[in-house]
């Protein structure tokens, strides 16, 4: 598992939720768990999208990065790996550079 793979949701969510994506560094591959962002369908996401929610196109349809619903899973909760998200992995940073800045306090 690579930073950025991008995996189908297996949790109760996965019809407002179709993927995950994994945002952990490699260097903690030996972990149990690891870090994911949701990528939402836009019916589901917040109204406006913003530089903390990207938009990516994934099997033909256009889901929304949501940061502020990141979290830790299992490794055996993640659901098969569909693709990567590599290639867009600064605009996937960026984001989440938004969500944790200092700048408001």
């Amino acid at each position: 598992m690579a930073q950025f793979d991008l995996h189908r949701n297996l949790g109760a969510r996965r019809a407002d939720t179709p993927f995950v994506v994994i945002v952990q560094s490699r260097m903690f591959d030996d972990a149990a768990r690891r870090v994911v962002v949701p990528l939402l369908k836009a019916a589901a996401a917040p109204p406006r999208p913003t530089s903390l929610n990207p938009i990516f196109e994934v099997e033909g349809r256009e889901l929304v990065l949501h940061p502020l619903q990141i979290v830790s899973v299992p490794i055996g909760q993640l659901g098969p790996k569909v693709g990567s998200l590599a290639a867009e992995g600064d605009r996937i940073i960026a984001a989440l550079d938004v969500m944790i800045t200092r700048v408001w306090g």
